[in-house]
């Protein structure tokens, strides 16, 4: 027997109170009439018999009321452990694996033969395929040909499988089928199936879990298991891949590894990998096409799993996005400017630079975004064509110094107040950074602003405005606001090294490398994804501009419906997704499977034997295979709290109506 809630059983100590109530207080002397007591003799009365209990009946029901209600808050329940091969009850459930480690071999089959061979005539069963999820394949029944056919229709998935999913399926099983549950579990056992928390495989109360291995044994297996390469090059610029190929469970040996571009073998490598070890091959010099690239990085390791011997890489070759600086004459802004944005090997913009005289007939739409540096005036038409660029979804980064303080005005900022303020260069007067939002993309892989000298900075004051950066005296010398569809981005300094010294410092070039990728909407996201990570393919803004999706299959998994509403699609399987966007612009993203699938190293026995019994590995006392059982004893003990509260109520009210009948009967005697 035990207790759930063993620290309500402080509340036995309750039971003094009808001890009180019974012994300590229950002598009280009646006051009568009484002549002078001046020739009494003061003496001590005896309280023996004042010590005895009376009203035993009604003492004891108080205080079994009292022990029986610790004892349900307490919530008892007793322990019955049942062997795993004793026979069973209850609701038969079939639990099949079919992620991506039984592709191995005849895993999968293996177990789909060994379910059908569980199935029994007039039993009602559930029939779950599983992988990180848990997929119920029919309803609870006993009708054997659906059964059989939802075990046949099981296919490997090229998901991660989690044994914590499982049991939290099978948990919400047992709840609403209020019935024990005799489990089969058909897997491989693989141990990077298991989660961190040996809690998570707590199976539900009364279930009865049996294991049938798919695999007799862990085998070696060879896999490509992680590959690095820039999702987008720009220009003509050369690529380089690094692919990381290992061995789990194998004896030290040559691989042959082998880079792939739409189709075509460009260059293989021969790497020696240690015992169970890893190697890095790098491929320099790689020239994709023009346009996107469907990359494979592959390995013969003559396996038994050869679906893992394959990594998919998509590459797009396009050409540099146009960046237009519009700027009142000076050359050393530019200067600092161009050399920062095109400092990065893989340069993704090209800058155009224009005089603010002759802006007039530029038009803004042709750029990714643009940058108005430290302006006296904006030609009218130029400006009128920012509003409705910005307005449409464009970016504008604005650049503060001497000559644009004096205009007083920001471009697109109707109602900003601004000020000048010039911190002297003697003494080593200056102010520095104090406050920088870190997760801000300008700002997230620039450090160092702490250190940057402000000479003179800009203050904007206006509605909207978010600040992102702050000086020491509070300020805001980089901000942000929305304008229509698209931003706004303040810097209330210079790019020329006068009004400040960021432009002199390392940390300069990535804060221009990160904030033009950040106007220009570029996505920081990796050459491939993971099966079930999602795909965002629109923002909250794009609803109602539909967008087509093809999986590796050729297939169109949305529906006209969904490809005008989705915000971002489940990636389901390993390949090449096409993402036609709403923007016009054609995507081709690469998913791989989590390669801690291609560990077959299977679950230890102990752990094995322990998540039978429900219980943390060495600590079970019911033997290896054997499930425990919990019943709940609270409700009874509620019960018997109920009786002993009414009869306590009763033969409580027939003490007192004694008692009141003795005091009228002495009332009566006093009175004659």
């Amino acid at each position: 027997m035990g207790f759930l809630g063993p620290w309500f059983l402080a509340g036995l100590a309750a039971v003094g109170l009808p001890i009180w109530l019974h012994l300590l207080r229950k002598h009280r002397s009646t006051p009568r009439p009484f002549s002078s007591l001046m020739f009494f003799e003061r003496r001590t009365q005896s309280s023996v018999k004042h010590r005895r209990l009376q009203y035993i009946l009604l003492f004891a029901l108080r205080t079994a009321l009292l022990i029986l209600l610790a004892l349900a808050f307490a919530n008892p329940y007793l322990r019955t452990s049942t062997p795993a091969g004793a026979a069973s009850g209850g609701l038969l459930v079939l639990a099949i694996d079919q992620s991506f480690s039984m592709r191995e071999g005849d895993r999968l089959e293996r177990a789909k033969r060994e379910a059908l061979a569980r199935l029994e005539a007039g039993r009602r069963t559930q029939v779950i395929a599983f992988s990180n999820e848990a997929h119920l394949l029919n309803q609870p029944g006993a009708d054997l040909a659906a059964l059989r056919g939802a075990i046949e229709s099981i296919q490997p998935t090229d998901s991660r499988s989690s044994y914590a999913e499982l049991v939290r399926a099978l948990r919400a099983i047992a709840g609403a089928s209020r019935e024990p549950l005799d489990v089969h579990l058909f897997s491989d056992l693989q141990k990077t199936s298991l989660p961190p928390a040996f809690a998570d495989l707590k199976m539900p109360s009364g279930a009865r879990l049996t294991l049938h291995p798919a695999a007799d044994s862990t085998v070696p297996n060879w896999t490509v298991e992680s590959v690095i390469a820039p999702r987008q090059v720009y220009g003509r610029a050369s690529v380089r891949v690094a692919a990381t190929v290992a061995g789990f469970n194998t004896p030290a040996a040559k691989r042959t590894v082998s880079l792939w571009v739409n189709g075509r073998e460009v260059e293989k490598r021969e790497v020696t990998l240690a015992e169970n070890g890893r190697a890095t091959v790098e491929f320099e010099g790689v020239e994709p096409a023009h346009g996107a690239n469907r990359c494979e990085v592959r390995i013969d390791s003559a396996d038994t799993l050869p679906a893992d011997d394959r990594r998919y890489v998509a590459i797009e070759r396009t050409e540099p996005l146009p960046v237009l600086l519009v700027h009142s004459g000076a050359s050393r802004d530019v200067l600092y400017f161009r050399a920062a944005l095109e400092a990065s090997a893989n340069s993704a913009f090209r800058l155009e630079e224009v005089s603010a005289e002759r802006s007039g007939g530029v038009a803004p739409s042709k750029f990714a975004f643009v940058v108005l540096s430290d302006l006296a005036f904006v030609e009218p038409s130029f400006e009128d064509a920012l509003k409705k660029y910005v307005r449409g979804g464009g970016a504008l980064w604005v650049a503060l110094g001497t000559v644009s303080a004096s205009r007083r005005t920001v471009p697109l900022l109707d109602g900003a107040t601004v000020e000048g303020r010039y911190f002297a260069r003697d003494a080593e007067r200056f102010q520095t950074v104090s406050y920088a939002d870190a997760g801000h993309p300008s700002i997230r892989r620039a450090n160092g602003w702490q250190g940057v000298r402000f000479y003179h900075v800009v203050r904007v004051d206006a509605p909207g405005l978010k600040t992102i950066a702050r000086l020491s005296d509070e300020t805001p010398v980089l901000q942000e606001a929305a304008y229509g569809e698209g931003r706004i981005l303040i810097f209330g300094s210079t790019f020329d090294g006068l009004a400040c010294d960021f432009p002199l410092r390392p940390s300069f070039v990535p804060f221009i490398e990160q904030t033009a990728r950040y106007l220009a909407g570029l996505s920081d996201a990796p050459a491939d994804f993971l099966v079930d990570s999602y795909l965002q393919v629109r923002t909250a803004r794009e609803q109602g501009v539909a967008v087509e999706v093809v999986d590796p299959e050729g297939k169109r998994p949305l529906s006209l419906k969904e490809a005008a509403t989705v915000e971002s699609i489940p990636l389901e399987r390993e390949g090449f997704y096409e993402v036609n966007r709403s923007n016009g612009r054609r995507e081709l993203v690469a998913v791989n499977a989590d390669r801690g699938e291609s560990d077959l190293t299977v679950i230890a026995p102990e752990t094995l034997a322990a998540w039978q019994s429900s219980e943390p590995a060495g600590t079970q006392s019911a033997g290896v295979g054997a499930a425990e059982t919990r019943k709940n004893l609270w409700p009874y003990v509620l019960a018997l709290a109920l009786l002993a509260a009414v009869a306590e109520s009763l033969v409580g009210n027939r003490y007192l109506n004694g008692k009141s009948a003795g005091r009228n009967e002495f009332r009566k005697e006093a009175a004659a």
